[in-house]
């Protein structure tokens, strides 16, 4: 095997690594840095921490899933735009871990078997094609956009720092979708979505407590 190949299973593995363990840092300031914090009760601030805990859950998917589909990836151009949504994912993953921790909260115990789960899913939608890979990148972007309309309507308005996160957040799952869905993807048939909606409804129930 060349050594570029042992480079590269050097950088995934690291990848994993660090996303499974909480040490990414961010390449862009957190959208809260310039906002004081809101006095919450602490129901309030142990809601917000486990939504982000969610969130923070779904970010470390996200990390597995464009690391599975960007190794499958046909077309060096789309292998490119996958890697480089993976690179914004990896802000919301450190912004999403900053604020569980100032909110007095921990990521999920069950942090390395999303993961696992999640890359063999991007291998997996990455090996029927770059069509139905990106098709299946933009279905779990659509869906990530609506869990996190749904926490902004979960969280205090008081709670300024976690909505200012939230929604940038927000935004750029939203040019995530827009983007596969320029590079071609294919639309996934409903019983696909259906079983997506299903799997990340579970996830969402289980990383809100665990």
């Amino acid at each position: 095997m060349s050594s570029s190949f042992f480079d590269q299973a050097i950088t995934e593995f690291d990848r994993a690594l660090r996303t499974v363990s909480g040490v990414h840092a961010a390449l862009r300031p957190s959208p809260a840095k310039e906002i004081a914090d809101s006095e919450l009760s602490q129901a309030e601030r142990d809601h917000a921490a486990a939504l982000m805990r969610v969130n923070h859950v779904g970010e470390v998917c996200a990390q597995a899933l464009y690391q599975g589909q960007a190794l499958t990836a046909r077309d060096p151009g789309k292998r490119r735009a996958l890697e480089k949504a993976a690179t914004e994912e990896q802000d919301h993953l450190a912004w999403s871990a900053e604020r569980i921790r100032e909110l007095g909260g921990r990521p999920s115990l069950l942090n390395p078997l999303w993961y696992a789960g999640s890359l063999a899913m991007g291998v997996a939608a990455g090996a029927l094609g770059d069509r139905w890979n990106l098709a299946f990148l933009a279905e779990t972007e659509r869906q990530v956009e609506e869990h996190l309309a749904g926490h902004l309507e979960q969280l205090s308005t008081a709670d300024a720092r976690t909505r200012a996160i939230v929604r940038q957040m927000a935004v750029e799952e939203g040019q995530h979708r827009a983007t596969a869905v320029s590079l071609g993807a294919a639309e996934m048939p409903d019983p696909a979505k259906g079983l997506m909606r299903m799997l990340a409804k579970v996830m969402t129930s289980v990383a809100y407590r665990v």
